[in-house]
């Protein structure tokens, strides 16, 4: 009895031998045929050439038109929401931005310092982050490479970099239009159109203006700071005689005039080193709340050198008043314009 049950279980296990190679390779078979029907392929150019993002040996997040329009994403800054190694941030003025990721990057956002983080825009290297801060428009594509990519993108590429690649103009007639509306009479407006002028050219304008009023009362000048009022205009061109050759040409212009990046101090009850003085101010300070008048809190030098007024710190986490010193303003202004153009030839081979 015993020898019958052994040659029933040899059978049965070879059996099943026999039977799992034949399902997976069944198993193999319909994996291929459904990537090769689902078309999801996602092609880069982070080094320089047309790739699939699972054959570039770098660390990269992709991220398309259809996954930025979902997010919101309408600037450099809220990338953070698509890629979360990335940060963008600006502390002085919009104009000065820096950009890090994986935490590396530039210490500080000065003018006169160059990003470790490179920001290309259709091929074109824009030597300040701030830069590239303003809106958009009509995104193909954004391709954020983690690393340093020093060999094909130059010296300031040490913590990484940043590709953006506008909508090009199609061979097609198409045209949209956006509209939005929040709180503190925020407007945005985005429109564009594409069309075809010939068989072999192709043109495309987009525009975005975007407005907001400011959330902070400068108290010392008397105005609302942390507005945006910025705009956006880039007309293309495209020929394409063929299909081994094309030629893109890109103009754009973009200004942003506002006074950004205000904050207030929160002096909160446990801090060390801190004296609250409700009766004994020496300046004055008109807002509500005890004041912190300590020269020995290291926050007070700290505070005058970025041009703040001790009167600034305030117990109250949803005052929005600021004392900036007198002579100081938030106001910025940055103009970015220019021409660029890129061929393609495929020279066969």
């Amino acid at each position: 009895m015993k020898s019958i049950t052994s040659l029933r279980a040899i059978a049965m296990l070879g059996a099943g031998m026999v039977l799992a190679p034949q399902s997976a390779l069944a198993q193999d078979a319909d994996a291929e045929d459904s990537d090769a029907y689902s078309g999801n392929v996602i092609v880069v150019t982070a080094q320089g050439r047309s790739q699939s993002l699972a054959d570039v040996p770098v660390a990269i997040s992709a991220i398309s038109a259809d996954m930025l329009e979902k997010s919101g994403v309408t600037d450099i800054r809220e990338l953070t929401q698509v890629a979360p190694s990335l940060l963008v941030s600006s502390t002085g003025n919009e104009a000065n931005g820096s950009a890090r990721i994986r935490g590396i990057g530039t210490v500080g956002d000065n003018p006169g310092l160059e990003s470790s983080v490179t920001v290309f825009v259709d091929g074109v290297y824009r030597s300040r982050s701030g830069n590239a801060m303003s809106e958009l428009g009509p995104i193909d594509r954004i391709e954020i490479l983690r690393g340093p990519q020093g060999t094909l993108s130059g010296r300031n590429s040490t913590a990484g970099m940043i590709n953006i690649y506008t909508a090009p103009p199609e061979f097609e007639f198409s045209g949209y239009g956006a509209a939005s509306y929040g709180n503190f009479d925020s407007i945005r407006l985005e429109g564009g159109v594409n069309a075809p002028l010939s068989d072999t050219v192709a043109a495309r304008i987009d525009g975005v203006f975007f407005e907001r009023d400011g959330f902070h009362k400068d108290l010392t000048n008397n105005t609302d700071v942390n507005n945006r009022d910025r705009y956006l205009v880039r007309t293309q061109v495209l020929f394409e005689p063929t299909s081994d050759f094309s030629l893109r040409l890109v103009g754009d212009y973009s200004r942003k005039t506002e006074a950004c990046c205000a904050a207030t101090f929160v002096q909160p009850d446990f801090a060390p080193l801190a004296r609250i003085s409700p009766g004994f101010d020496s300046f004055a300070r008109p807002t509500t709340g005890d004041a912190l008048t300590s020269t020995s809190n290291p926050i007070i030098p700290v505070l005058l050198a970025l041009g703040q007024d001790p009167r600034g710190l305030t117990q109250d986490t949803f005052n929005r008043d600021i004392f900036p010193t007198a002579g100081r303003s938030y106001e910025g202004k940055t103009e970015d314009f220019g021409v660029s153009g890129e061929i393609n030839w495929d020279l066969g081979g």
